[in-house]
């Protein structure tokens, strides 16, 4: 049975080596207003389902009711004003939009306070405030508005955390930082890449607890044997790679409009959109061309395995990061227009070079079948049956197979299940550990994992599973949270890594 599920699952979502059915995760909640239609849908839906409806009991019954998350505008075109619209009571509209007049008539009385926040704003920056936070700030000024409409779920009432921050500010419990240790921390950092030969040992050791802001761009090059240890040759091996990068652009990049290279270059195309898609900094025409010429490039020069969807989220912790180096306000929301052409040059190459160095590590994640996947998730399977064989016995009980979610977590790297801001600090310390994308993260996705124990076990039907495992709560996540999943993986791989027998049967 659980081998025919498998088939299954392969034959509907296989269009194309590593191609898979993104669901909502962290960094795609459901807050776009594309969606209103959808949810709406699906209320009235559920009103006129008998209560003793039956359940999905399989993967196959499961992937054929649920729909593609990518699906999501195919039908914008739809009329608005359809009948699932006048479910709404009368009465609570009318109270909803009285409330909106009231608050609007006490914004008015206070323009002052109005004028002075815009006049912060330099006028030669573009600031667009992204829909996940416009969403996140109504669920805590409306509050008033949503009382009556019981049936919406709220967020948690926790402190706001924009989607890219500081290190210093990404607590989620809004606990004050650590100004004087962060202060001491980062000297630590800028003696160790000051020195004529910067001690890699050492400094993979200062970066496992997480690297600070000022110096991450240059202690990640470092660390992703982008750059060499000595100051003397740094500057020219960023001119000769950056260089040599935009050379590739020459020779290659007009062939992507070659018949053998539409399919790639068109599944690159429809990809890059999707990445991050409530980030507006992602959104940018600019941007996504960058990704573009990134991700074809590094398809041209890796015929072994060419593009495949997931790689396209690889480019954006580097792309953030090197973009910090250049912008100290909020990164999300910078338009890059206002950087000069070298600077977007420069990130672009550093981009290309550092995903470059990742995929060298794992690039047997994503060549034909996909075998580096399919092992790291069968090791999962094995290690959880270890740790903690209830959660195990669960899965197996509602036939829940391990690659039916952790394929993703494997092929993304966990970037669809955690905010950009959470990836960026987890790959601090992934970039410090040896052989950390590839080892180390079967340990993570074990922490991760277990971590969501009592809701995994509370959920008692195969539908219930799925849909918690592909979309877990990690929104309000951050140093906290990754700091601990880390400690705990540490300690499984401490337990496991050395004594693999320890957990085969």
């Amino acid at each position: 049975m659980a081998a025919d599920n498998s088939k299954q699952f392969w034959k509907r979502s296989a269009k194309l080596p590593g191609s898979i059915q993104p669901v909502y995760g962290a960094q795609h909640p459901p807050l776009d207003p594309r969606l209103t239609k959808n949810f709406i849908k699906e209320r009235s839906k559920v009103n006129t389902v008998p209560l003793k409806s039956k359940k999905a009991s399989s993967f196959h019954e499961f992937a054929r009711n649920t729909s593609d998350a990518w699906d999501i505008g195919d039908d914008e075109e739809e009329d608005f004003s359809s009948s699932s619209f006048q479910t709404l009571n009368s009465k609570v509209a009318l109270a909803t939009a009285a409330q909106v007049l009231e608050n609007h008539s006490k914004l008015r009385v206070k323009p002052e306070r109005s004028q002075s926040t815009t006049s912060d704003v330099p006028a030669s920056h573009k600031v667009i405030k992204s829909s996940s936070d416009a969403q996140l700030s109504r669920n805590s000024s409306d509050t008033c508005l949503r009382n009556p409409l019981h049936k919406q779920q709220s967020l948690p009432l926790r402190p706001i955390i924009p989607l890219v921050a500081r290190i210093s500010d990404q607590n989620a419990s809004g606990a004050p930082p650590m100004t004087v240790r962060e202060k001491t921390r980062l000297e630590k950092f800028r003696q160790l890449l000051s020195s004529h030969n910067t001690d890699l040992d050492e400094l993979r050791k200062c970066s496992w607890p997480g690297v600070p802001r000022e110096v991450r761009p240059v202690t990640w090059r470092l660390l992703s044997g982008y750059l060499p240890a000595n100051t003397e040759r740094r500057k020219l091996t960023l001119q000769r790679k950056r260089e040599e990068y935009f050379g590739f652009i020459e020779q290659y990049y007009d062939s992507r409009n070659e018949e053998h290279h539409q399919d790639t270059y068109r599944q690159i195309h429809i990809d890059i959109p999707r990445t991050n898609p409530l980030i507006p900094l992602f959104q940018q025409p600019l941007v996504q061309e960058i990704f573009e010429r990134i991700l074809f490039i590094w398809a041209i020069r890796h015929p072994a395995s060419g593009y495949v969807q997931g790689i396209n989220d690889l480019v954006t912790p580097f792309f953030v990061v090197f973009l910090s180096e250049y912008v100290e306000e909020d990164v999300e929301n910078f338009d890059v227009t206002n950087l000069s052409q070298d600077m977007l040059r420069s990130i672009e190459a550093d981009s290309f070079w550092c995903m470059s160095k990742l995929l060298d590590g794992i690039q047997d994640n994503y060549t034909f079948a996909q075998p580096g996947i399919q092992k790291k998730v069968k090791a999962l399977e094995e290690l959880v049956s270890r740790i903690d064989e209830q959660v195990h016995n669960h899965f197996r009980r509602y036939e829940v197979e391990y690659l039916q979610f952790a394929f993703r977590w494997m092929n993304n790297l966990l970037m669809r299940e955690l905010p950009l801001r959470c990836t960026i600090r987890l790959w601090d310390t992934y970039q410090s550990e040896p052989e950390g994308f590839s080892h180390f993260h079967l340990y993570v996705c074990a922490a991760f994992l277990i971590k969501w124990r009592k809701e995994i076990l509370d959920e008692e039907d195969f539908q219930g599973l799925l849909m918690l495992l592909q979309n877990l709560p990690t929104i309000h996540w951050g140093n906290e949270e990754i700091g601990l999943l880390l400690a705990e993986a540490y300690r499984l791989k401490y337990m496991f890594a050395d004594a693999p027998n320890h957990y085969r049967r």
